[in-house]
Order: C-alpha cells, then structure tokens, then sequence
C-alpha cells in the first residue's frame, strides 16, 4: 500500500470535468488552423498580393472565432435549457410523487447490481441527503462538474480560433512568395498534428490516431483550395 493511501492522501484525476471547454477550444483551434490556411493557400495560389493575403487572412480570423463563438453558445445554450428543462421537471416530481421517486431510484440500483434491501437503504439515504442531486446523477446523468457552459465553450471556442489562425497568416506572410504555400501548408500540417496529440493527451485518448484524424483532415483541405485556386487564378 503506498503512503498516499495509508495517510488518506489517495486522489485520482478525472478528465471528464474538462470536456465542455476542451471541446470546444481543440474544436475552434483545429478549424482556425484548417480553415484559415485551406482559405489562405487558396488566395496564394491565385498569385494574390501579400497585402491581398493579410487582409483575406485577418477576415478569416475575425470572421471564424466570431462565428465558432456563437455556434458554440447557440448550441451549448440549447444543451443547457434541455437540463434546464429536465431539472425543473424532476423538481416538480419529487414535490409531487416523493414516494414513487423513491421507487424508481431504488430499482436503478437494482439495475445496477445491489440486492433490493440494500438498494432501498442506498436511496433512502441519499433522498434524505439530497433527493434532486440523486436523481439528476443517477437518474439522468446530471452532475455539476458536466454541466452545460454557454460562455465558457463560446470564449474557449473563439480564443482558440484567433490565436491558432495566427500561425498560417505569420507564415504565409514571412515566406517569400514562391514559397508561400509550401510554408503555409507545413506550418498548418506540424500545428494540427501537436494540436491532436495535446487534445488527446489531455482528454486522455490515443495520440497516433487523433493526430492522424486531423492532419489528414486538414491536408485533404488545402489541397482542394490550392487546386481550386491555382485552376481558377481567384481567390478560393
């Protein structure tokens, strides 16, 4: 047994409480790097100005962390008013029928694998601890630490965007222009690779095959806009 254990120290760390913000941060920096730079390689291989590069790069940034925040307040603040709504609702069954309450937790821990006689003492002690936390955890996987955050996934979101569009716009422009896409394209290919081994070592998934998802991802996007814009000669 170790120290920490024999001391009471033992602590385990979960991820699940960073799911909200974490998803949507990886989601609005891996579409500022794909985004802004499929967008970008498509303007370069028009044979765009750099001028013409920063001001369509800028829009992008401006105009995806913009969007990815609204997005992500709109549909997060749906997810927040159907808790919302499934709270209100159980509030208003435990005011009303306590005792069948009681009974339907009761046989979720029988479900669950306690013997009834157990079951209905485990209930019984956690409704006359707190009867809404109970049901809302076990009866419809509520919890506080998972709880939906409009605001926090939507200034996640649009931090990320901004600052993870920086890197192909800085690139692009740093490089000459012969070399504009092949610079914009590396950059954007080694950031999404560390953005999916960073968002899947922080959610605790495999690295090889989150990197693998979004680099390929990503590649499959500014190769389309580089054809698109080469074939055409306008920017994509």
């Amino acid at each position: 047994m170790s120290r920490a254990l024999r001391r009471g120290r033992h602590r385990e760390r979960h991820r699940q409480g960073r799911t909200g913000w974490l998803r949507a941060a990886v989601l609005g920096s891996n579409d500022a790097i794909v985004s802004t730079s499929a967008l970008l390689i498509g303007v370069a291989a028009a044979g765009a100005s750099e001028q013409a590069l920063i001001v369509a790069g800028l829009a992008g940034l401006v105009g995806g962390a913009m969007s990815m925040a609204v997005g992500e307040y709109v549909s997060v603040s749906t997810q927040a008013d159907t808790e919302a709504a499934d709270i209100a609702t159980e509030k208003a069954e435990l005011e009303g029928e306590p005792q069948a309450e009681l009974a339907e937790l009761t046989s979720i821990y029988v479900k669950r694998g306690l013997d009834r006689d157990l079951a209905e003492k485990v209930a019984q002690a956690l409704t006359s601890k707190d009867a809404l936390s109970a049901h809302l955890r076990d009866e419809l996987g509520i919890e506080a630490h998972t709880r939906a955050r409009p605001l926090q996934a939507a200034a996640a979101s649009a931090v990320a965007f901004a600052t993870f569009a920086l890197l192909p716009l800085l690139s692009g422009v740093a490089a000459p222009a012969t070399w504009r896409v092949p610079a914009i394209a590396v950059t954007s290919l080694i950031s999404l690779g560390v953005l999916g081994a960073l968002g899947a070592g922080l959610g605790g998934a495999p690295m090889g095959r989150a990197t693998l998802r979004v680099v390929c991802g990503g590649a499959f996007a500014m190769a389309l806009t580089a054809a698109i814009g080469g074939l055409f000669g306008v920017a994509a």
